[in-house]
C-alpha cells in the first residue's frame, strides 16, 4: 500500500527532469544585440554573416559573437553603446536590402539551445515598447467598392448604349432608362456579368433601376481590407526596423500592432496610419487657374488642384498612373541642385504609361500629386462622429525634358525626412482603406524592467508566505507540499517557454493565483488524512484513503477553474488572454505535482512502513 511502480517514479522522475532543463535558459538572461533580416522574401546566406562581420571590424566595434540563425543575423555586444553604433554601421553599410533593428537575445548555451531550451517570450509591458489599436474605416471600403461598382456599370451600359443617365445617390446607384425595354435588357445584362451586384425595381419610376452590393460581395471586400492593411502594415514595420513585431486582427474591424523597442511614437504613428498614393497628371496648360478659381467653373476634363504653399495649378483628368504601379523608391540628394528626392521605379504597365505620354507630350509638364487620406475621431454637439480628411497636394509640376518609363525622379520635395517617409510609404503600399489609431500605450525599457522585478517579487513574496504556512500547519506533509509548489512553478515556467507564450504582467497575476491554488489540492487531501487518522487506526489506509477521496472534489474545483480560464482566453483580448494562459497552465501543472508528485514523495517516506504516527 502507498507505493508507486519502479515504473511509475521513473516516468513522473523523467518529466521533472524534463520541466527543469527546459526551465533553465530563462535563469542564463539576455545579451543585447542587433538584428539583421532581409527584406522581401530573399534568403540570408554566409555571404551575408561575412557582410556583417566586416563592417562591424571596419568600423572598431566590440561585439560578442555574430551568428546565422532562422533566416537572421544576431550580432551580440557587451554594452548599448557598442549596440547603438554597431547598427548606425550596419544600416548605412549594408543598404536598403536589409532591415537593421536593435533586439534583445536570450544568452542561452549552445548545448541548451540544440536541445530546443528557449527562454519566454516577453510581452510588450515588460520588454518595453509601442503599443497601437487600429480601426480600418469600413464605411470607406464599401464606399471603394460602390466607385468601383459604378464605373464598371457604366463601361458595360455605355458599351451597349443602353442608360440615359448612371449617377450614386444614397448609397446605391440609380440608373435611368429612355424605354422600358432597355431597362429589361440592361437588367439582364447586369444579373449575368456583374453577380456581386443586386437590382432593386424601383416601383415608383419604370424607367429607373437602383443597384447595390450583395452582402457577401460587402463582407468580402471588408475582410480584404483588413487583410491588405495587415500586410501593408508589416511592410512599413519591417522598414521602420522593429525587431520582432505584433501585428495581428482583432474583431473583424480592428488591427492590433506592437513595437518592442520603439519609443518615437510620432515616427511609428506618422508611418502606420498614413494612408498615401501618388497620381501622375499632365497639367492643363490651354486654361488658366485663376480664371476658373474667379468663375467657379473648370474646364471639362481637368481638375483644380493646389500646391502645399496654396498656389493654384489645373491638371488634366486622366490619370497617366498611380502609386499602385509602384514597384521600388529609394529616397536621395540630388547632387546637382543639392535638394531631397525620391527614386521612382514602376511595374511594366505604369512603365509603358509613362513611356507613351513622355513621347507624345515632349516639352509639356507634369505633375506629381501626393494623396492623403485620414479618418480621426472628434466630438461634436455631445455625439462622438468620425471626420474623414483627403489631401491632395501638388509636389511638383516639371517640364518633360526627355522620354522615360520605368525609372526616374521626383523633386520638389521640402526636406529629407519627408522624402524618406515618402519613399518609405511608396514602397510599403498603400492601405486599401483608411485607419484610426483608437488606443495608444507606450512603456519605456526602464519601465519594462520594473514591471519586471515587481511580478517576481510579488511571485516570490507570495511563494514564501505560502511556504511558511504549509511547514507550519502540516510539518513534513507541509514540506512535501512544499516541494510539490516549488516543483509546479518551474513546470510552469518550462510550458511556457516550450510554447513560446508571451509572458505579460497579468500572466504573472496568472502565476501567483497559481501558487495560491496549488496548494489548495494538498490541502484538501491533507485535511481528509487527518479525518481518516481520526477514525481508521490503519495509518497506511488512512493516507491511502485520503488521497483516494479528495482526488474527485480536487478535480471538480479545478475542472469548473479550468472551463473559466478557456472562456477567458477563448473571448478575451491581449492581457485576459495572457492571465488565462498561465492560470490554465497552472491548473493543468498543479494537478500533476499536488496528486502524483506529491504521493511519490509521501511513498516514498512512509509507504510500506509499520507506522505508529505520522507527523501531519
Amino acid at each position: 500500500m502507498n507505493h508507486y511502480s519502479g515504473l511509475k517514479n521513473a516516468l513522473i522522475a523523467f518529466v521533472l527532469l524534463l520541466s527543469m532543463l527546459y526551465a533553465l535558459p530563462n535563469i542564463f538572461g539576455s545579451d543585447l544585440a542587433v538584428q539583421v533580416s532581409s527584406v522581401g522574401n530573399a534568403l540570408i546566406a554566409d555571404q551575408d554573416l561575412d557582410k556583417v562581420k566586416n563592417a562591424l571590424k571596419a568600423q572598431q566595434i566590440e561585439f560578442k559573437s555574430v551568428e546565422l540563425t532562422n533566416q537572421r543575423i544576431l550580432a551580440r555586444f557587451k554594452d548599448n553603446t557598442q549596440q547603438l553604433l554597431a547598427k548606425d554601421a550596419l544600416k548605412q553599410s549594408l543598404g536598403r536590402r536589409y532591415v537593421v533593428a536593435l533586439n534583445l537575445a536570450p544568452s542561452v548555451p549552445v548545448w541548451l539551445a540544440r536541445l530546443g531550451g528557449k527562454a519566454m517570450s516577453l510581452g510588450l509591458d515588460l520588454r518595453g515598447g509601442v503599443h497601437f489599436l487600429l480601426e480600418v474605416d469600413m464605411k470607406a471600403v464599401i464606399s471603394a467598392s460602390m466607385d468601383k461598382a459604378y464605373n464598371e456599370l457604366r463601361v458595360l451600359l455605355r458599351k451597349n448604349r443602353l442608360y440615359k443617365s448612371i449617377k450614386q445617390e444614397n448609397g446605391s446607384i440609380v440608373i435611368r432608362f429612355k424605354r422600358v425595354e432597355l431597362k429589361d435588357k440592361a437588367t439582364q445584362l447586369i444579373k449575368s456579368e456583374l453577380s456581386d451586384l443586386v437590382v432593386f425595381d424601383n416601383n415608383t419610376d419604370e424607367l429607373s433601376l437602383h443597384i447595390g452590393i450583395i452582402k457577401s460581395a460587402q463582407r468580402q471586400a471588408k475582410e480584404s481590407a483588413l487583410k491588405q492593411n495587415i500586410t501593408t502594415l508589416r511592410n512599413r514595420v519591417n522598414e521602420l526596423g522593429v525587431a520582432e513585431p505584433i501585428i495581428q486582427q482583432q474583431g473583424s474591424e480592428r488591427i492590433v500592432v506592437q513595437l518592442p523597442g520603439v519609443q518615437d511614437t510620432a515616427r511609428a504613428k506618422e508611418i502606420l496610419g498614413a494612408v498615401a498614393t501618388l497620381e501622375f497628371r499632365l497639367v492643363d496648360e490651354k486654361n488658366d487657374p485663376q480664371t476658373a478659381i474667379q468663375s467657379g467653373r473648370v474646364p471639362i476634363g481637368s481638375k483644380l488642384y493646389y500646391f502645399k504653399d496654396g498656389r493654384p495649378l489645373l491638371l488634366k483628368s486622366r490619370v497617366i498612373t498611380t502609386g499602385e504601379n509602384i514597384t521600388g523608391a529609394s529616397s536621395g540628394i540630388d547632387q546637382e541642385n543639392n535638394i531631397p528626392m525620391v527614386n521612382i521605379t514602376l511595374d511594366s504597365a505604369g512603365g509603358k504609361a509613362m513611356l507613351n505620354t513622355t513621347k507624345r507630350y515632349l516639352h509639356h509638364r507634369m505633375a506629381v500629386v501626393f494623396i492623403e487620406n485620414k479618418v480621426e475621431t472628434i466630438t461634436k454637439n455631445g455625439k462622438t462622429i468620425k471626420k474623414r480628411t483627403t489631401t491632395r497636394d501638388i509636389i511638383n509640376a516639371a517640364t518633360i525634358q526627355g522620354t522615360f518609363s520605368s525609372r526616374f525622379q521626383i523633386t520638389g520635395i521640402d526636406s529629407a525626412r519627408e522624402a524618406r517617409n515618402l519613399a518609405l510609404l511608396l514602397r510599403a503600399g498603400s492601405l486599401s482603406a483608411p485607419i484610426e489609431i483608437i488606443e495608444e500605450r507606450t512603456i519605456g525599457p526602464s519601465l519594462g524592467a520594473d514591471n519586471i522585478t515587481k511580478g517576481v517579487i510579488s511571485v516570490l513574496v507570495g511563494f514564501v508566505l505560502v511556504l511558511l504556512f504549509m511547514a507550519m500547519r502540516y510539518r513534513v506533509f507541509g514540506m512535501v507540499a512544499n516541494v510539490a509548489l516549488t516543483l509546479n512553478l518551474v513546470m510552469i515556467v518550462s510550458v511556457l517557454s516550450l510554447l513560446q507564450a508571451t509572458l505579460t504582467l497579468p500572466g504573472i497575476a496568472g502565476i501567483v493565483l497559481t501558487v495560491g491554488m496549488a496548494v489548495d489540492a494538498n490541502v484538501l487531501i491533507f485535511e481528509r488524512i487527518k479525518e481518516e487518522l481520526g477514525t481508521n487506526s490503519n495509518i497506511q489506509k488512512a493516507i491511502s484513503s485520503g488521497y483516494d477521496k479528495a482526488l474527485r472534489t480536487i478535480a471538480d474545483a479545478n475542472i469548473t477553474t479550468l472551463i473559466a480560464a478557456l472562456v477567458l482566453f477563448s473571448f478575451g483580448t491581449g492581457p485576459i488572454k495572457g492571465f488565462a494562459i498561465t492560470l490554465s497552465i497552472g491548473i493543468i501543472t498543479s494537478m500533476f505535482t499536488a496528486i502524483i508528485v506529491s504521493r511519490a514523495i509521501i511513498n516514498k517516506i512512509y509507504g510500506g512502513k509499520k507506522l505508529e504516527e505520522v507527523s501531519i
